[in-house]
Formats: C-alpha cells, sequence, structure tokens
C-alpha cells in the first residue's frame, strides 16, 4: 500500500484547524498527522515527527508564519503550504513567502456553501500533494474521485471551423500552477519592453493575483496588470488572470482583448489553462505561442494540443527545472508540443518565434 502523505496543520483557529483536518481527511491518499495553534507548538511536534507537509498560517500568536518559514527553509526544508485569509497585507505578506521557500498558498477554508466547500476540498488537496511531490521528487497525479472532472467544453465549446489565418501580431498564452511564481517572474523577466502581448493563468487563490501583478510589474520591463473584462492585449504588456474567474482571449478585428467570465471548475482549476489556450486557439491560431510551466496536473495539456493543431507554436518548461512537472509532462505526452526547453530558455525562443 502506498505512504499517505503526513501533514502538519499550523493555525491559531481552532475552527481552521478543524475543518482543514476535516477536508485533508477525506483523501485516502492524505493523513493529518497534527495540527497546532502556533509555530511553538509546531516546533514541538517537530521534534517527535517529521511531517511531510506543511499547512502554515501567515498571522499567529507568538510567533508569525514568516518568520516560522524562514527557520523551517533554513534549518530542516520541509514543504510549506501557505493558508491565509486573502485579506489586504496578508496577501502581500503570503505572497512573499513563496520567496523564502513555499510552495504554494491555498485559501483559507471558509464555512459557506456546499459547492464552495467541495471545490476548496478538491484545491486543498491537490495543492498538498503536489507539495509532497515537489520536496520529494515525486508526482501523484490521481485526483479525488469527486465531481466530474470537466474540460474547457463547460466555458467555450471546440470551434467547428479551422484556426484564423495569419496576420502580423503575436500573442503567447501561458499557463502554469505550482511553483509557477518565481517560473514566471524568471520568464517575464527575461522579456523586453517591446515584446509581444502575453496573457497568463497562474493557478492562485482570488484576491492574490492583484498583488502578484504588482510585484512582477515592479520587476520586469514589460507592463504587468491583473486582467479585466475588456482589456486590451497590447505589445509590452502582460494580463495575469484574475484567481477564482476564467480567462479567454477575443479578438475583435485587429485587436486582441479578454474575456473574465465565471463558469465551472475545469480541469479542476478556475482559471483554467485549458480554457484559456482553447480560446487562444480559435481565435489567434498560427498568431499564437503556447507555454506551460510547471504544475501538478494536466490542465493545459489538451489546450496545448488545440493550439498546436491551429498552427501555434507550443513549448513546455523541462522537468530539471519545474518544482512539479506533471502539466508539462502531460502536454508533450499528448502531442501538443512542439520543443521542451529548461525555463530561462522559454523567453528566448518566445521571442525568436515572434521576431
Amino acid at each position: 500500500m502506498k505512504k499517505k502523505i503526513r501533514v502538519l496543520i499550523v493555525d491559531d483557529s481552532a475552527l481552521v484547524r478543524q475543518t482543514l483536518a476535516d477536508l485533508l481527511a477525506s483523501d485516502p491518499q492524505i493523513e493529518v498527522m497534527a495540527t497546532a495553534a502556533d509555530p511553538f507548538i509546531a516546533a514541538d511536534r517537530l521534534q517527535e515527527e517529521i511531517p511531510d507537509v506543511i499547512t502554515l498560517d501567515v498571522e499567529m500568536p507568538r510567533m508569525d508564519g514568516i518568520t516560522f518559514l524562514q527557520k523551517i527553509m533554513s534549518q530542516h526544508p520541509i514543504p510549506v503550504v501557505i493558508c491565509s485569509s486573502l485579506t489586504g497585507q496578508g496577501t502581500e505578506t503570503a505572497l512573499k513567502a513563496l520567496e523564502y521557500g513555499a510552495v504554494e498558498i491555498i485559501e483559507k477554508p471558509r464555512l459557506g456553501t456546499r459547492q464552495f466547500l467541495e471545490e476548496s476540498r478538491l484545491r486543498i488537496c491537490d495543492t498538498v500533494k503536489a507539495a509532497a511531490s515537489a520536496q520529494l521528487h515525486r508526482l501523484s497525479e490521481r485526483s479525488i474521485k469527486a465531481a466530474p472532472k470537466l474540460t474547457a467544453d463547460a466555458v467555450l465549446q471546440k470551434p467547428a471551423s479551422g484556426a484564423m489565418l495569419q496576420t502580423t501580431e503575436k500573442v503567447v498564452a501561458v499557463g502554469a500552477s505550482t511553483g509557477g511564481t518565481e517560473a514566471l517572474r524568471v520568464f517575464l523577466q527575461a522579456l523586453p519592453m517591446d515584446s509581444p502581448g502575453v496573457v497568463v493563468v497562474q493557478h492562485m487563490p482570488e484576491n492574490f493575483t492583484a498583488n502578484f501583478a504588482k510585484r512582477l510589474d515592479s520587476l520586469c520591463a514589460v507592463s504587468v496588470a491583473e486582467a479585466k473584462d475588456g482589456d486590451s492585449v497590447l505589445r509590452g504588456h502582460v494580463l495575469i488572470a484574475p484567481g477564482n474567474h476564467h480567462m479567454l482571449l477575443k479578438r475583435s478585428g485587429a485587436r486582441y482583448y479578454v474575456q473574465i467570465k465565471d463558469g465551472p471548475l475545469v480541469s479542476r482549476h478556475r482559471p483554467s489553462v485549458d480554457v484559456l489556450f482553447r480560446s487562444a486557439a480559435r481565435y489567434a491560431g498560427k498568431n499564437a505561442v503556447g507555454v506551460i510551466m510547471t504544475g501538478m496536473g494536466d490542465d493545459g495539456a489538451r489546450g496545448m494540443l488545440e493550439l498546436k493543431e491551429a498552427g501555434a507554436v507550443t513549448f513546455a518548461q523541462d522537468q530539471a527545472t519545474c518544482v512539479v512537472f506533471g502539466m508539462p509532462q502531460e502536454a508533450i505526452k499528448m502531442g501538443g508540443v512542439d520543443r521542451v526547453l529548461p525555463l530561462d530558455g522559454l523567453a528566448p525562443a518566445v521571442l525568436r518565434v515572434c521576431l
């Protein structure tokens, strides 16, 4: 029998500890090793047993989560998933935690509708399994058998006709998940001010994408912003899909723009890379360049094949530079990838295609 992923939950809220424990325990691949109300209690538990993954709150008494994260990473690195309430300064702090070595961010569970709790369960369990895979260099791609896993058909039907004719303007569509926040930083920092317009889906909770975009904007020569419905896709500009909303590329005459819309989870995600890639295949066709990066699961694999079939050039990040090789690997298996490149080779390759 495969060993379960053992998780230590660190959060000062008893309600959150119990809710997280229940959500994680519902997955047969996960076991809750223990819970702790603050980092000092957690440190005592770590003296007794080392978990496979730690979920860590940001704001806690006696010691904040960021300080505890730094101690973990400097003394005994363990995969850490930040669990945040998604408010104001907390989102900026949680994003900072990714720079300090946290694997991913998840939304702190709320009491609410049955649909919200079910979606939270899938997202949280998948994130924890991705974290364990990233640290231990093994992939666990099996999904929880719950709600049906929808395809991009749920948001945008596949076109009956072929891709549109090539014009002069290129547009770059990028998808990433676990490990993608830093991978995107490397990729976007390598783009010049006059690079083709870029649209990005990074799996990230609602309210995080605005601060994530601001952080990238301060680091990159290109302008980076969280996408709003109707935003034009322009040279030298990058649009990040807002958390909890799908983003589609559209075209009106010679103008590319994005549509932001609600909809069901697609490939277990909202926003979904498959949805973005399908829309790029339909409305950009040969004008599109597709890039799929580090992440767990298979979101984007079908869409990348559709891009390639529409005449787009497609790239995937290689295994050696991925935190989790799942998404690129599935796209490669489906035959949707033209070239597999290390992270630092993606931007130069994209720019060569767009010349």
